[in-house]
């Protein structure tokens, strides 16, 4: 038996086969097999820049939602800041405050309509009064008590006119002398009302400087009658006059409504039956009035006199600042000067 042993042309292990192309020879009946596949993997350190971008796909969610909620959190808050005042006040009902009651009798109530809204009254519920002498609406006469229709129809022109005189009669706001509103009273009244004038606020007086705008005032407010007696006994027709009014100064402001003056007063007027007093006796008297000032000049207002004073209704901390307009609010208030 030949014994066939290596030789040196021989190598000890045989070569092994060549490799086939990857991307052209079979593997197992699976397709081409790209020759990275068949190699182990190592995994590289990522760099710093990998790991944000990493950390930003995986967190980008909750960023975005982060983001917007911020923005709208700043944006409502802006929101909030400026436009709170507006929607406190119009959002919210109305702060309460104490009314008047009515008195009993016949009465009626301002009812013209308002002039288009335009200048200084815009901004306040002065805009919606109406104007001047329109806003005095008599109610209708009646036979009341002892006194005919006439006499009560009789009682309420005079009422109106010294009305109109003492609150719209510019001539007469700027006069020294008062006998235009004085000679409509009764002969009797006229003394005392002369002494009261510069202290009763019954009528509108301008103060030194004052100075009022073109635009006509603006009144809201009511009228009632009724058949009574006074302190003496004396058969009287007591006629009740409630009003707001609003009053255009001159000022260099361009805030709303810091132009406008308001006065509000209840004035019982009187006429007595003519069979109950003396020739002297007969005609207009003044019972009781009462009466308070907002945005006006406090000095002056003590001494009868009005003018453009701090920018502010009611009072720094009245919760319903815009009372003041109503006729229907108090005049029994906490001091505004």
């Amino acid at each position: 038996m030949i014994d066939h042993g290596p030789t040196p042309e021989s190598p000890r292990h045989p070569d092994p086969p060549s490799r086939p192309d990857p991307w052209t020879a079979p593997a197992d009946g699976l397709g081409t097999i790209p020759d990275w596949l068949r190699q182990p993997q190592f995994d590289a350190e990522p760099s710093p820049a990998d790991r944000w971008r990493i950390w930003l796909s995986r967190h980008s969610v909750k960023l975005l939602g982060g983001a917007a909620a911020l923005l709208l959190l700043t944006f409502f808050g802006l929101v909030g800041a400026a436009g709170y005042r507006g929607v406190q006040r119009w959002g919210e009902p109305p702060a309460a405050y104490p009314t008047i009651s009515q008195p009993p009798g016949e009465q009626a109530v301002s009812s013209a309509s308002p002039p288009p809204a335009a200048g200084p009254f815009d901004g306040t519920p002065a805009a919606a009064f109406p104007e001047a002498q329109a806003g005095i609406t008599l109610p209708a006469a009646k036979r009341t008590g002892p006194f005919s229709e006439k006499q009560v129809a009789a009682a309420l022109a005079k009422v109106r006119a010294a009305l109109v005189t003492a609150r719209l009669n510019r001539s007469f706001m700027t006069a020294k002398d008062p006998e235009q509103l004085i000679r409509q009273f009764a002969p009797a009244a006229r003394a005392d009302l002369r002494k009261d004038f510069t202290s009763d606020m019954f009528a509108t007086r301008l103060a030194p400087g004052a100075r009022l705008t073109a635009d006509q005032p603006r009144v809201k407010g009511r009228i009632s009658y009724r058949a009574t007696k006074d302190a003496h006994g004396i058969r009287i027709l007591a006629v009740t006059t409630n009003f707001v009014w609003a009053y255009a100064f001159q000022t260099s402001s361009t805030v709303p409504g810091d132009g406008v003056a308001v006065v509000h007063d209840t004035v019982v007027w009187s006429v007595p039956h003519p069979t109950e007093v003396a020739r002297s006796g007969n005609g207009l008297w003044i019972e009781t009035a009462d009466v308070y000032g907002s945005n006006i000049d406090c000095t002056a207002f003590d001494k009868g006199l009005i003018g453009l004073g701090t920018p502010t209704y009611g009072g720094p901390v009245d919760p319903a600042p815009d009372a003041v307009f109503d006729p229907d609010r108090t005049l029994d208030i906490t001091e505004t000067c």
